[in-house]
């Protein structure tokens, strides 16, 4: 991310969620009246114009050649952890903390959160942007804020600082942001969520390794691997899936879903096929038990 200002990538979610609730409730997956007030004036316009008949199709067209599978993918990913976050409180979480919160607006637009600590973790740049959004729309401040770079700070002096409770299970969201980091940044924060109590759980996505070592191996990789380094927002790390419970378990997590963006969209979106983001993945996991226990 540059260096003085918000994430392009984290508007282009806002975007996807916002084109999405223009969708007449019967055809929509969900709704965020939240997300348009996080984009940019040009941006604002193409969710104007999709509640116009006829202009969806040309608004899409052009994501669809910018970035191939990225919108469906968005989409169906946000309703896919929209369920994973509602069963884990249905299982008991009492709080929710998301790492890299973006524009996420799932502790405004959940009813499910209404009554639980919500927690949004940031770099500077995106939270402060995002705060004011939210006071120009005098949003009332039940979620709390805090700020950090990731590949810089130190969870555990903010855990510190602001008194985390590591006794309540917890569910834990990490959307859009592993691929950003190093491995000593994805590590310390597993080493981190350790000290979360057993049961609590991990909602966090991930790209298949291969689409960082060989692009061209998947629809549209070269293409947005590219775009999103000319933005300055390259990405540097994924997963072998078939390596994945491994490294959780050495975090004392154990893998219960890991499901590809081709088996999200069959789910949610079976009627709007699109090819592309088939590298992307979301994964679910829950803290064990301590080896006394």
């Amino acid at each position: 991310m540059k260096a003085n200002v918000t994430s392009r990538t984290a508007q282009y979610m806002a975007l996807f969620r916002a084109l999405e609730t223009t969708r007449s409730p019967r055809k929509r997956l969900f709704a965020d009246p939240f997300a348009a007030w996080f984009l940019d004036n040009g941006l604002k316009w193409a969710v104007r114009l999709c509640r116009i008949p006829g202009w969806r199709a040309f608004v899409e067209r052009i994501i669809k050649n910018k970035i191939p599978g990225a919108l469906s993918s968005g989409i169906a990913r946000t309703k896919y952890i929209d369920e994973l976050l509602l069963q884990s409180v249905d299982a008991g979480a009492q709080q929710v903390f998301i790492l890299g919160a973006g524009f996420d607006t799932r502790g405004l637009r959940l009813p499910a959160l209404k009554h639980l600590k919500v927690v949004e973790i940031d770099h500077p740049n995106t939270s402060a942007y995002k705060q004011a959004a939210l006071r120009m729309h005098h949003m009332p401040a039940k979620i709390f804020y805090y700020q950090i770079d990731f590949n810089k700070q130190s969870l555990d002096q903010l855990a510190a600082q602001h008194h985390f409770d590591f006794t309540a299970p917890t569910v834990i969201i990490w959307e859009g942001v592993t691929n950003y980091l190093d491995k000593s940044a994805i590590d310390n924060t597993f080493s981190f969520l350790q000290r979360f109590a057993p049961g609590s759980m991990i909602i966090f996505t991930y790209v298949h390794q291969e689409v960082l070592r060989n692009p061209a191996a998947f629809f549209g990789g070269t293409k947005l691997l590219e775009g999103v380094a000319a933005l300055e927002e390259r990405w540097t790390f994924g997963f072998e899936p078939g390596e994945l419970p491994g490294y959780l378990t050495q975090y004392q997590f154990t893998l219960q879903q890991d499901l590809g963006a081709t088996g999200y969209r069959q789910r949610y979106l079976p009627q709007r096929p699109e090819k592309g983001y088939e590298f992307y993945r979301v994964a679910y996991a829950v803290r064990l038990p301590n080896k006394d226990e």
